[in-house]
């Protein structure tokens, strides 16, 4: 491998280990309850849940029952849009009254207890409080009161309305969504995996393209099923596997990293190579200092963002709605780099007088602009859409149009390989015809 390909990898791991340090948000949520914590934030926020249907349920467990009814301890619901509302008036209720408005309240004295939601007309987000009889006091300085341990469960009605469901309303149908994935993956390897393969071991000058496609093609897959395993866990205990989630988000985010320097690559050097006019390597991966330089530039931006990202999003998952700072930087370098790249490659179009050559560059130029906006395309669309929506809105959604723009990719340079091949034995000068020199020299 090259130098720039070990700075991936570098990066690689020191995502890796940066996205290991956050815990992932489960359905199935232990702790303590802490008068400190409830009293500093006017309620302890212990969990946040889309319920849906008209058998939702809310299962707490509690070890030290005398302690919480000492504390005259309570749980309080809000609905998201109603609390932030009560947030960002402050002075017009106090803390009672700010906690008098929740709709739904649990007193906690029993060790075992279920609380129902009803959920009318539509799926919203609830957050859950944890209150006692200290949380609104001034002047309580007690800061070592006995915490109260709890488990809690968050439940959604299944297919047949039984509060089983671990899965928010946000959440419900992506376990579905990644076993047909995973499903498909499997398939379209029993089919072309072999072919693939030989294509890549016969070399020539789009060798390196193809490595990295199946490379990025594999990081993809390894993702879907880790996200796959991740659920199937979840399912059943409300934790899931944090680890697979991980490991899941760490190969979406190497993939990413990946397949933006090669399209990086692949078009700066094209775009350099135009403007040094050569023309003796068409269509090639043309790495030079400068593109390459570029490149890495770039890759390293977006890895920064998104590592960012991962710590400002509390949700583990791996598509997210872009609602922090880092996320609306990503977005606006997305909507830069399809801009760029799609006006570097229109000049190179306009200007290219053989007609297999630029359909090359057009049919690239789509799968290249459908990778890069597909992402900002489908969060700006999921606005007009609900909250519960918009998370499978933009999963589903980007996980489809990067997966065509890698099928279109790799119908493009595969079928530009082949043509290479018989060019290259042609005795007849033909438009892409190269040679057998440039073969050696393009590999990692």
């Amino acid at each position: 491998m090259g130098r720039e390909s070990w700075l991936l990898w570098w990066l690689s791991l020191w995502s890796s280990a940066c996205l290991w340090l956050r815990a992932a948000q489960a359905k199935t949520v232990q702790g303590g309850f802490s008068s400190a914590a409830a009293r500093a934030g006017g309620g302890q926020v212990v969990a946040q849940f889309q319920f849906h249907g008209d058998c939702a349920l809310l299962y707490v467990r509690i070890n030290n029952v005398a302690t919480a009814i000492g504390k005259e301890a309570k749980l309080h619901l809000f609905q998201a849009q109603a609390w932030l509302k009560l947030q960002e008036s402050p002075q017009e209720y106090n803390c009672v009254q700010k906690l008098s408005k929740a709709p739904l309240t649990m007193n906690m004295n029993c060790t075992e207890q279920n609380l129902t939601v009803s959920q009318v007309p539509y799926p919203d987000t609830w957050y859950v409080f944890y209150v006692d009889k200290f949380t609104c006091e001034k002047n309580y300085e007690n800061s070592e009161s006995e915490d109260v341990q709890f488990e809690m469960v968050l439940l959604n009605p299944d297919t047949e309305g039984n509060p089983l469901d671990h899965f928010s309303a946000g959440e419900s149908g992506l376990h579905e969504f990644f076993f047909l994935l995973v499903l498909a993956y499997f398939v379209a390897a029993c089919i072309y995996a072999q072919s693939l393969w030989q294509t890549i071991k016969k070399g020539g000058p789009m060798n390196t393209v193809l490595k990295v496609l199946s490379t990025v093609l594999l990081l993809q897959a390894a993702s879907a099923f880790a996200n796959y395993l991740h659920f199937s866990s979840y399912s059943k205990n409300g934790v899931g596997a944090p680890f697979m989630g991980s490991l899941g988000e760490l190969c979406d985010i190497v993939s990413q990293m990946q397949m933006l320097y090669l399209l990086l690559s692949l078009c700066m050097g094209w775009t350099i190579g135009r403007m040094k006019k050569s023309q003796s390597k068409p269509l090639q991966w043309d790495s030079t200092p400068t593109s390459t330089a570029i490149a890495i530039a770039v890759v390293v931006a977006q890895s920064i963002l998104l590592i960012w990202e991962q710590f400002e999003d509390t949700n583990h998952h791996s598509y997210h709605t872009h609602q922090s700072l880092a996320g609306g930087l990503l977005i606006g370098l997305r909507i830069c780099l399809a801009l760029s790249l799609g006006c570097g490659l229109y000049q190179i179009i306009r200007t290219e007088r053989s007609t297999l050559k630029r359909e090359f560059y057009i049919t690239f130029t789509k799968g290249c602009i459908l990778w890069f906006l597909c992402h900002p395309s489908l969060v700006s669309i999921s606005l007009i859409f609900r909250d519960y929506q918009r998370e499978k809105i933009i999963t589903i959604g980007v996980v489809l149009c990067q997966l065509f723009s890698m099928v279109l990719l790799y119908r493009l340079f595969v079928s530009h390989s082949l043509y290479w091949e018989v060019s290259s034995l042609s005795s007849v000068t033909l438009p892409l015809t190269v040679a057998s020199g440039h073969k050696s020299r393009h590999h990692f």
